[in-house]
């Protein structure tokens, strides 16, 4: 049995990329197709992307157009909008939905921030987790006799490098995505 840090570092990167995920939909004045990425919609019975019960686009700079495939779908898809607690209201003309983003004020700015801090802490506690697996992996091959003390020693020193590292690519990522928040 050999020990894998390539994987706990693979893991850490899953975090982060959950987390660029989860700043997506975070808005910021700006209309995007990403935004809408968060929206599950109960269709036929299961939960299931926006994305593959419509087709969203930016009608203009501050605007969002979503075209429902199927015309029993487009109360479902406006209620799955409104529920996913982005701030959104969209309008109904047949069977699009055009979803007017509106202008952040300061206090709204200082609420985004807000969520932003928390995903991004829960990016680093899931982070934590991996080094915790990986130096519950080495205690036990240690305790196995699979590896020696010394590089144990080695190991948990690489595992807090790359949690370190991880770390500190949240925090980069939070502070772009605040300082996009804060801009006016």
């Amino acid at each position: 049995m050999t020990f894998n840090i390539a994987d706990l570092q693979r893991r850490m990167q899953g975090s982060l990329q959950t987390l660029r995920h989860e700043f997506a939909g975070l808005r910021t004045g700006r209309a995007t197709t990403s935004l809408l990425d968060p929206v599950q919609v109960v269709a036929y019975g299961q939960s299931m992307p926006l994305n593959q019960v419509a087709t969203v686009s930016v009608a203009e700079a501050r605007m969002l157009a979503v075209q429902v495939w199927d015309k029993g779908m487009v109360t479902a898809v406006d209620k799955a909008i409104r529920d996913a607690n982005l701030g959104l209201n969209p309008t109904v003309e047949g069977q699009v939905l055009r979803i007017r983003i509106p202008e952040l004020n300061e206090q709204r700015r200082k609420e985004l921030a807000k969520i932003a801090h928390k995903y991004a802490e829960e990016a680093k506690i899931a982070v934590r987790h991996v080094r915790r697996d990986g130096i519950d992996q080495l205690k036990k091959m240690v305790k196995d006799k699979a590896i020696s003390e010394d590089d144990e020693k080695r190991f948990t020193g690489d595992v807090q490098k790359a949690t370190d590292k991880a770390v500190g690519e949240v925090d980069t990522v939070l502070a772009a995505k605040e300082k996009e928040i804060m801009q006016v």
